[in-house]
């Protein structure tokens, strides 16, 4: 995945919105799908993850381990995700790309699927069988888990600071992107007005 790839359609305003959720709720492609309507930049948190257990050799799971120890990791995943969210104009996803950017997000959305289905989903795409997907899948959720908490203070279960939480399995991808968009829209819209009344009264004798 190219990071901060300029997209084909016009950018509104500097708006960031981030998507989180759990490995196999489709974060990665609904945040894609999304950046492209709306015409924002798309980057993902997990794939800077996964080309920095690359470059060391290291399956995901060993290298949950070494960020479990090592909070310098996850700094790292921390400073890239700012950087590119204080650019604007982009959606960013990443497990906890909400709680790094509360405090600057637009528009915060965490995406749940029922476990079963999340393995399946993961068994496919990696091309394992169910059992793996569930016992890799059950231990990077672990060591995660606890490594959020330890370097960061919340858990991950904590989605009060979302604004918009959604279930990727009630329906068809297109139409969760459809929500997507249009929650993401709404914002954008909100968003607008707002800055052009406050323009407006600027410019009041």
């Amino acid at each position: 995945m190219k990071y901060g790839a300029l997209p084909a359609r016009p950018i509104w305003r500097k708006m960031i919105i981030t998507v989180s959720g759990y490995h196999g709720t489709g974060k990665t492609t609904y945040a894609a799908h999304l950046a492209k309507e709306i015409g924002l930049r798309h980057v993902s948190a997990g794939m800077l993850f996964r080309k920095l257990a690359q470059e060391k050799g290291m399956s995901l799971e060993e290298f949950g381990q070494v960020a479990l120890k090592d909070p310098t990791v996850d700094r790292l995943i921390d400073e890239r995700t700012m950087s590119e969210a204080e650019k604007g104009n982009v959606v960013i996803d990443g497990q906890i790309a909400g709680w790094v950017l509360k405090e600057i997000a637009d528009l915060r959305i965490h995406l749940i699927t029922p476990e079963p289905i999340r393995i399946q989903r993961i068994a496919e795409r990696d091309r394992l069988t169910v059992e793996e997907a569930r016992r890799q899948t059950v231990a990077r959720e672990r060591v995660q888990s606890e490594r959020y908490k330890l370097h960061y203070g919340f858990k991950v279960e904590d989605f009060s600071i979302y604004q918009l939480i959604l279930d990727t399995s009630i329906g068809p991808i297109e139409s969760i992107s459809r929500i997507l968009v249009d929650a993401a829209k709404a914002v954008m819209n909100g968003t607008r007005r707002k800055t052009a009344e406050r323009s407006k009264n600027q410019t009041k004798p």
